[in-house]
């Protein structure tokens, strides 16, 4: 739906972080007439599209989540201890259960406020003027698949960049557990001269446009197994052909995809140069629109001189299907493009003054 008016795919800086899991007491669509926590109005308002069940633990929790996105950070938060003392760090820390854990693209999880309050006060030192929006929304059960917008400038470069927040809500609406899917590669990308070259530079449609037909028919559940297959064996093929005609957009690309060979050269860059190990992660269904999460390991294909892949590394890809024939892909490249050593060197450097 954004990709349409977007201009590039990217990453968070938001510090941070099952098995296939949907509540059995939550239903997609919204809400009826005077279901609990059916307003959340100012929540509604920050957000282009929101589904789901919105019950009081989910509206306090999307509240805290636009608070966080739209306050101004002021002074840069200090180091030590001291940083958890910030407002806005204060904030982001408020999202969270106690003992919440939280994963980022390619890290290890963080668990606990201090840890995860040290890492945003150092994001937020190296971009204070990071705001988003919230963009699509689902809601189901105690998941909440939160789509953002993202602006920051990062050594003095300006980026935009949109990021799912997935998380698992427990009392008050704060988050248990949450991952966060986006791409690195645009910090890096215009910022740095060095910076490795994008995944999927030269993709773009190829061949006559796609013959009017039918959107393709809703992902249920019993689709998910046949999918999750086609990741990790790498079959471009079967991953298209449940998406029919939709419009492919995800890291690397100014708009969407409409073309099948398009569609397929992007996937198949992604899946010639990375070995995937993904397992079910949580789904959300909406009215219009589901969010799937895969979550694993990814390994860089013949990365070594001796032909050998490169070690696995956290990693996954969050799938977006929207209304209007939307597929989407979150997910961070720099794990395919470099080893751990070459992205810590990157990483380092964005953040020094």
């Amino acid at each position: 739906m954004f990709a349409h008016r977007r201009k590039a795919w990217g990453i968070s800086l938001a510090a941070v972080a099952v098995g296939l899991a949907t509540s059995a007491a939550a239903w997609p669509g919204a809400p009826a007439a005077g279901a609990p926590g059916a307003d959340c109005a100012g929540a509604r308002a920050g957000i282009e599209r929101l589904e789901g069940r919105i019950t009081p633990n989910v509206c306090a929790f999307l509240q805290r989540q636009l608070a966080f996105g739209g306050m101004p950070t002021g002074d840069a938060p200090l180091t030590g201890d001291k940083a958890l003392q910030h407002p806005r760090v204060a904030a982001y820390l408020d999202i969270f259960d106690p003992a919440a854990t939280l994963w980022e693209a390619g890290s290890a999880p963080r668990t606990g406020q201090p840890v995860i309050g040290a890492a945003i006060a150092g994001s937020l030192r190296l971009a204070p003027d990071l705001r988003y929006t919230g963009t699509n929304v689902v809601a189901d059960g105690g998941v909440v698949m939160f789509g953002q917008w993202n602006t920051a400038t990062v050594k003095g470069h300006k980026v935009a960049y949109p990021q799912i927040a997935r998380n698992v809500l427990g009392d008050e609406g704060r988050t248990l557990q949450a991952r966060r899917y986006y791409d690195r590669h645009v910090l890096v990308r215009d910022t740095l001269p060095d910076a490795p070259e994008g995944l999927f530079d030269g993709i773009a449609d190829s061949g006559g446009p796609p013959a009017p037909g039918p959107a393709p028919a809703r992902l249920t559940p019993a689709d998910l197994p046949d999918r999750l297959a086609a990741w990790n064996a790498g079959d471009a093929e079967a991953l298209l052909s449940r998406t029919g005609g939709a419009r492919l957009a995800g890291p690397g690309l100014a708009a969407p995809l409409v073309t099948k060979a398009g569609k397929r050269d992007y996937l198949q860059r992604l899946l010639d140069r990375a070995d995937l190990e993904l397992k079910a992660g949580q789904v959300a269904f909406g009215k219009t629109t589901t969010y799937v999460e895969w979550y694993g390991t990814v390994s860089r294909k013949r990365a070594t001189p001796n032909g050998e892949n490169g070690p696995a590394v956290p990693f996954g890809i969050v799938e977006r299907f929207g209304p209007d024939g939307e597929w989407e892909l979150y997910f961070d490249t720099l794990p395919v493009l470099a080893d751990q050593d070459t992205i810590n060197g990157l990483l380092t450097r964005l953040a020094t003054p």
